[in-house]
């Protein structure tokens, strides 16, 4: 039994109706009927169908201890929304579509529309979870998006996706088991903020984005953290990630932002994926230039950085570089300079000395030589690293440094690191997380 409230405002229409609606009434009859400002409440249970909201109308449950499911047979989209000034939450939606040609979702808008606010709804399905296209002024938050793990990976559509969205904020999400977290192309004037992506391919995906602020996020067990592509003017702040397989943070083509106090732990190519040339990488930097990266920390990363293809002009410093086997791989002819203003980074491998206990190092440090770009290029010599004649090659490069490549050179390095504490802090946390 549909059952209307009317509710006095004002603005266009002067009295908006609530709808209080059961399972066995027509939910979609309900969505064509109402007029723009309606609340429509679903009482607990399943409503079956593939519904769409043409009117700037509320929709979601009467009791949020216990949502109303929406269920879409398997195929299309779940909910379609045609209108601006909507509200969908404190719903579950499932059993949705899988055909990602057909962008199939859980909640899909795909036309020029403003002021969506999608909140507090789990979502649980095949395709994509939330996909907006064309949106301006969104609020996505508080909802919980999970795939299926029964398909491949390449088979899963995204979490949340956006694309040509501007001036919304995706915040306080959490994914998993879905391809990628977040999906962010072609969309300006952002933020993305206190989500949390795990057990997916990357945590967060950008493609061809400006201006876009990505703020205190969190991934753990991916394929990379974080993956930055074709995009300018990026905030990337206070992001961790932790236990990826193959990059914390990868950017490619990202020029002219700013990465600073991110906390990188454990990037590890696993044993039974290893290949030459697969390493765990804490920071790859792939033709990127003009970007700073300031107060990160890099802690066990097979390569806590690596920097190729054209990628110049960059600012590194006050970074904290840890346990990291290989520390900097740095593939190009010309010279680098990682300190700023007399300040370099820590790392956890410099044996230089400070006598007037200014916490800089007397000596330069320097974290790659000419028998490192040989090992690049022929990975085949790491069996001959401790021979006598690798030795001998080393000695003779200190001896004269004329024979020396250019590379990366630190001439400030930190005796401690800035950010000890903080290390110690959320490597605490994170055993915590691990245990539960």
């Amino acid at each position: 039994m549909i059952i209307l409230t009317a509710i006095t405002f004002y603005g266009p229409q002067l009295v908006a109706q609530e709808y209080r609606i059961t399972p066995n009434d027509n939910l979609q009859l309900t969505l064509d009927n109402s007029q723009d400002g309606d609340v429509i409440l679903l009482a607990p249970g399943s409503y079956f169908g593939n519904f769409v909201i043409h009117k700037q109308v509320t929709l979601t449950s009467s009791d949020t201890s216990n949502p109303a499911i929406i269920n879409a047979h398997g195929k299309g989209h779940a909910i379609i929304v045609k209108n601006s000034n909507i509200t969908i939450s404190h719903l579950a939606i499932s059993n949705w579509g899988d055909d990602l040609t057909e962008e199939n979702s859980g909640i899909y808008a795909n036309e020029k529309a403003s002021n969506l606010n999608v909140h507090n709804n789990t979502l649980k399905g095949d395709g994509f979870g939330i996909w907006f296209n064309k949106i301006d002024n969104a609020q996505i938050y508080a909802n919980t998006v999970e795939g299926n793990l029964a398909l491949r990976s390449a088979d899963r559509g995204n979490g949340i996706q956006v694309a040509n969205v501007s001036k919304s904020r995706v915040y306080d999400n959490e994914t998993f088991h879905v391809r990628d977290g977040i999906y962010v192309i072609a969309s300006k004037n952002n933020t993305i903020e206190n989500n949390t992506m795990h057990d997916l391919r990357y945590g967060i995906h950008y493609m061809y984005s400006y201006d876009n602020n990505v703020l205190n996020n969190s991934a753990y067990n991916t394929r990379a953290g974080y993956a930055m592509m074709s995009s300018r003017r990026l905030l990337i702040e206070g992001n961790k990630t932790r236990d990826s397989e193959d990059y914390g943070f990868l950017f490619n083509y990202i020029t002219y932002s700013t990465i600073q106090k991110n906390h990188i732990k454990n990037v590890w190519t696993k044993p039974e994926n290893k290949v030459l040339g697969r390493d765990g990488k804490g920071l790859f930097v792939y033709n990127s230039g003009f970007n700073t990266f300031t107060d990160n920390i890099i802690d066990t990363a097979e390569i806590g950085i690596h920097l190729t293809a054209g990628s110049d002009g960059v600012k590194i410093f006050g970074n904290s570089f840890i346990n990291n086997p290989t520390q900097v791989k740095y593939v190009s002819s010309k010279k680098q300079e990682w300190s700023q203003e007399g300040r370099g980074n820590y790392w956890s491998n410099y044996l230089g000395w400070d006598m007037n206990n200014d916490n800089i190092g007397d000596t330069v440090f320097e974290p790659n030589d000419g028998i490192d770009k040989l090992i690049w290029q022929y990975p085949e010599m790491k069996m001959i690293m401790d021979s006598p004649a690798i030795l001998i090659l080393r000695w003779v490069q200190r001896q004269f440094p004329v024979l020396k490549p250019p590379g990366v050179k630190d001439s400030f390095p930190l005796m401690t690191s800035p950010h000890e504490q903080l290390t110690t802090e959320l490597l605490a946390s994170s055993q915590a997380a691990t245990k539960e």
